[in-house]
């Protein structure tokens, strides 16, 4: 019990917290960001429609489940400052083009629905959030990719003797990286169609994104498989994301919850295909969480060197804690309270269009 308690304390606590917000954000603003990317593919008669449901699913609620990543970023630069710091620097490119990519979403996703009737201005408003709803989710792939392999540490480490590109760059545009992104991006569109499966009463509608969540599904798996190839490389042995016996089952129940999806879909069992979904993702959020454990920034910036003072991180638990108590039940409020308005306002004749 000694040695239990001696590697787990306030800081590792913090830590797990963190994740599971982020998980949190994986599951409710991926899901967004990824019905935004649909919204760019909406194709065939009922494209319209598609667009329908897409807003009438999102519109309520999109703005909230944006709170998560802020908390990811709160709990972040209070707990590990250096850790942030050091993310913050090498890292600005990406962050400040997602940064700019959930803004731009944002406002565009309202001029288009509050801006006027006029078919042109609503068409480029749409292309507009379409579009940063689909990059937004591969930069933060990219992101996620080039810290758990330990370029950002590297490239830290480089600051003032290697080029702006190796630097600022590099670490975010490896092969890696830019796998882990499109594997995002597929989840995130996965989880947004497999939800907008439940989200409708029209048969013909459930099936546009019942194929869609297969695709997104063997998108997923196919980047999945070109990441775990690339790894090897990229992380030279520092991170454990594929690394001993553990890490090995870890991928290997994460890809059965995601062949489990795959069929579910095929089979049209909506809810099994979801919880499928679900699982599938955040396994993956807390794999990269055990890749890289004990450190923030492999391979240089660990949990417990980069943490903030003790009487710090209690006062961020008792104010995590106040918030959960009393953000969670807001939420889900709000989700139940706008998810009965959306069904009863979703399409429901397949000839919409």
């Amino acid at each position: 019990m000694s040695a239990l308690t001696a590697g787990f304390g306030s800081a590792e606590l913090v830590a797990v917290l963190m994740f599971v917000v982020l998980n949190a954000y994986a599951l409710t603003g991926g899901a967004d960001l990824g019905g935004g990317a649909w919204d760019l593919l909406a194709t065939g008669d009922r494209r319209d429609a598609q667009r329908e449901l897409i807003a009438s699913a999102i519109g309520p609620i999109w703005e909230a489940n944006h709170v998560w990543l802020i908390i990811v970023v709160v709990i972040c630069f209070t707990a590990f400052p250096p850790a942030f710091a050091v993310i913050a620097t090498v890292l600005h490119i990406p962050l400040s083009l997602m940064l700019v990519g959930i803004v731009l979403r944002g406002s565009a996703f309202v001029f288009r629905s509050y801006g006027g009737n006029e078919a042109p201005a609503r068409l480029r408003w749409g292309r507009i959030f379409a579009s940063a709803s689909a990059i937004t989710p591969v930069l933060l792939g990219m992101i996620a990719g080039a810290v758990v392999t330990g370029a950002v540490g590297d490239a830290m480490a480089q600051v003032g003797s290697a080029t702006f590109t190796a630097v600022y760059v590099a670490p975010w545009t490896s092969p890696f990286a830019i796998a882990t992104g499109v594997l995002v991006l597929a989840l995130f569109a996965q989880l947004a169609a497999t939800y907008l499966t439940l989200a409708t009463d029209d048969a013909a509608l459930r099936d546009d994104f019942r194929r869609r969540a297969l695709q997104a599904g063997i998108v997923s798996l196919v980047a999945a498989g070109i990441a775990a190839w690339l790894v090897a490389d990229q992380a030279a042995g520092r991170s454990g994301i594929l690394a001993g016996p553990r890490s090995t089952l870890w991928v290997v129940v994460t890809a059965i919850a995601a062949l489990i999806g795959i069929v579910a879909l095929w089979r049209r069992s909506f809810l099994l295909a979801r919880l499928a979904v679900c699982t599938e993702v955040s396994l993956i959020v807390w794999g990269w969480a055990a890749a890289q454990y004990p450190y923030v920034v492999p391979s240089s910036i660990t949990i417990r060197g980069s943490a903030a003072a003790p009487a710090t991180l209690d006062e961020l638990l008792i104010a995590l804690a106040a918030g959960v108590l009393l953000l969670t039940p807001s939420l889900a409020y709000l989700l139940r309270t706008f998810a009965a308005h959306g069904a009863a306002t979703s399409p429901t004749r397949s000839d919409q269009g």
